[in-house]
């Protein structure tokens, strides 16, 4: 299976399935000398995807302890490669047996076998969600490099179902710490008691996430085929349950004039830009202008529904079946960290990328090193 390996520079390749004994990533390209902790670095970004901790998520209960196989010495990394392990402990797979023969609308599961003739039914292997607990792993990594440089990647639920925070000054601490990762206006409480409906009525939702990059310099990006947005597109359109992508104003650009579109340039400054409006989301012609970065996901309902649900099964009989097992109602509170982790990944290489763009960088570079 080809496609499990991102990025350039620095690359991440993700293994294991849901039902497996374990999953885990492997980063080729972190440098050496950054400090890293699996305590204090790694494990408070898996705290905040497992399942478990809400009563509108999944009741699988994972530890999602996380260990460092390689790539460290000493609380430092030594330039080779980090694998990442995250052992699986409460997976149930009786639950799967009644449905290994059906094909499940929303899951891989008819083009999983199309593809490879061989499927793993239990929890849908890796095309289960469970696979981003690895990138979360990994993506805790870049956010380490990240804060180093002073950048910072904060998501949050910007909707859940029908229901639309419009809050401008988030507080990313308190979306970190409630049930849906949302802020706190008056449209929470109202898509809390849709998710729990969704949930006593066996049905889900799905939802937006937010995220904003603040302090990533000017000029990060390739400005063809690798553009500051459609490498994070590309990004967050892996994350299985991403069904679309926006930048800045992004679908509603198309119904705009450029009169107002266009984001007004008041100074310039070696760190960016300074503009009346933000309507490009920080990205123009494909590299970052200094502003701060808006992207959006959306995200798609859960599709392991208890509501009865018609399909085939694997030689082609009509059949209705209801999803059992374990299964959250909203999967968009815990794929906020998800994304962040992804769009880390994503920028920690564009920035490596940036290091061969100008020839001052390079010449700097090398007299750093020799001095």
């Amino acid at each position: 299976m080809s496609g499990s390996t991102f990025g350039h520079l620095f690359k991440v390749t993700t293994w294991g399935e849901s039902h497996g004994p374990a999953l885990g990533a492997v980063i080729d390209g972190c440098p050496a000398g950054l400090s890293l902790s699996c305590i204090d670095d790694i494990q408070p970004l898996l705290n905040r995807r497992k399942p478990g901790q809400h009563e509108v998520s999944s009741s699988r209960k994972e530890p999602d302890q996380v260990h460092i196989l390689s790539g460290m010495f000493e609380g430092l990394t030594t330039g080779a490669p980090i694998n990442l392990i995250i052992e699986n402990e409460d997976f149930i797979k009786d639950d799967y047996d009644d449905i290994k023969n059906i094909y499940r609308p929303g899951h891989a599961d008819y083009t999983y076998f199309s593809k490879y003739g061989v499927r793993d039914y239990y929890g849908g292997g890796r095309s289960s969600g469970r696979e981003t607990a690895a990138r979360v792993s990994a993506g805790a990594v870049a956010i380490k490099i990240l804060t180093e440089l002073g950048i910072q990647v904060h998501a949050f639920s910007r909707s859940i179902g029908p229901f639309e925070s419009k809050a401008t000054n988030i507080n990313y601490l308190e979306t970190n710490t409630n049930p849906l990762c949302m802020p706190d206006d008056d449209q929470f409480p109202l898509a809390l008691d849709y998710v729990k409906e969704c949930k006593k009525n066996g049905d889900s939702t799905g939802g937006v996430i937010e995220c904003h990059i603040s302090n990533l310099p000017a000029g990060i990006g390739e400005p063809v085929f690798d553009k500051l947005e459609a490498v994070l597109a590309h990004a967050l359109l892996s994350i299985g349950a991403v069904r679309a992508f926006e930048v800045g104003d992004g679908f509603t650009c198309s119904m705009a004039k450029g009169s107002t579109f266009n984001d007004s340039i008041l100074s310039v400054s070696p760190n960016g830009i300074k503009k009346e409006s933000n309507h490009s989301g920080g990205i123009t012609g494909g590299i970052s202008d200094g502003s701060r970065i808006t992207i959006r996901a959306h995200l798609k309902p859960t599709p392991s529904i208890q509501l009865m649900q018609s399909s085939i099964t694997t030689t082609g009989e009509p059949t209705n079946f209801s999803t059992p097992g374990r299964h959250d109602a909203v999967i968009v509170p815990r794929a906020v960290v998800v994304v962040e982790a992804m769009t880390a990944i994503t920028l920690v290489d564009l920035l490596f990328e940036q290091m061969h763009a100008k020839m001052n960088l390079l010449v700097a570079f090398f007299q750093s090193s020799n001095s």
